[in-house]
């Protein structure tokens, strides 16, 4: 049903105008409820540390993140444009996580930040409002209230999905499926649901397709295929590591853990090798130049894993059939060092 409520315009003008506005019961709720206590993080390799809580608001296509709500009319602490972004769920009904993950562009690469929700009701509000601003659209968008209906329906159905499976727990032996060190840590009872959740997603299909399951998720993990480097980057006094993955470049501070900058290969434009001071040197689009020294390791060995991810991927666009393009190969990986 319609509701009428008071509304303060600010006006260009600095004056303000006190109406009100006629809202949808839905919209209206979600409209206070993207303005909420959230827990914050920004991934950290090397460190335990989690989330934060903090006052979070969501505002047209923006994420502002303050350290209270008494602080929320001054400068946010952190400013995410979401618009382009990549927002991506990390749900789970049994275990009451409610989590979303977002790759923000900018300039100099991605940055990864993550939002954690209280409750169902919290997180089909902000999942749905981060898909729209990722669109470049607002939560007064038409299909703001299909879209948080549809997220709560695929969360119904996961609680059904997780209680029908709930029953084969007996059946199963849990300490026969995780090893001793982690049975230390966890709990049986922290144990049962996670299983039973990956039980219940390949229970319908055949053990090949089981098989390929298990090697799409092994790849879906954020470390998969990172080799990390001990580097130098120019202009800095201390030496950071550089993680070197199949589409990105990842500076991370050595101290903390934290992720600096990622860079995509995808706006890489081209990279070379100063053999004479081992300096590794790559430009980006926008005017982007990076430059390193390798610290634990070649520079020809960070060289040639650039170059072989490269080939990697454009062998992965035509799916390999036109062959091995040895000369293409051998033109990225290889290098002449000075003598």
């Amino acid at each position: 049903m319609p509701q009428h409520k008071p509304v303060i315009l600010s006006l260009p003008n600095q004056r303000s105008l006190r109406i009100r506005v006629s809202f949808s019961s839905t919209t209206f709720s979600a409209c206070a409820e993207v303005c909420k206590i959230l827990g914050f993080f920004r991934p950290r390799k090397m460190t335990l540390k989690g989330y934060k809580q903090n006052w979070v608001m969501l505002k047209g296509t923006n994420v502002s993140c303050y350290k209270s709500k008494e602080e929320a009319k001054g400068e946010p602490l952190i400013l995410l444009a979401l618009k382009g972004c990549e927002v991506i769920p990390e749900v789970n009904v049994a275990s009451q996580k409610f989590c979303i993950k977002l790759l923000v562009p900018s300039p100099e690469g991605m940055n990864e930040a993550y939002l954690r929700c209280e409750n169902e009701q919290q997180y089909a509000h902000w999942m749905a409002g981060c898909r729209l601003a990722a669109k470049g659209r607002t939560m007064d968008d038409s299909s703001y209230d299909g879209e948080v209906q549809n997220i709560l329906s695929f969360l119904t159905l996961q609680k059904s999905n997780s209680q029908t499976s709930a029953s084969a727990a007996e059946s199963i032996n849990m300490l026969s499926l995780v090893s001793p060190r982690y049975q230390k840590k966890l709990k049986l009872k922290q144990l049962s649901p996670r299983i039973l959740e990956a039980y219940q997603n390949i229970a319908q299909i055949t053990l090949m397709d089981a098989k390929l399951r298990f090697i799409q998720d092994w790849q879906s993990l954020p470390d998969f295929g990172v080799s990390y480097f001990l580097v130098r980057f120019k202009g800095a006094r201390r030496d950071e590591i550089l993680g070197i993955a199949s589409n990105r470049l990842i500076r991370i501070d050595l101290n903390v853990g934290d992720v600096v900058k990622t860079w995509m290969y995808s706006n890489m434009k081209q990279w070379n090798v100063n053999w004479d001071i081992r300096q590794v040197s790559i430009e980006f689009t926008e005017n982007i130049n990076v430059a390193f020294t390798c610290v634990s390791a070649s520079c020809k060995v960070v060289h040639e894993y650039i170059g072989g991810y490269i080939f990697m991927s454009t062998r992965a666009k035509d799916g390999g059939s036109k062959g091995l393009n040895e000369d293409l190969f051998h033109k990225l990986t290889g290098g002449h060092e000075a003598l």
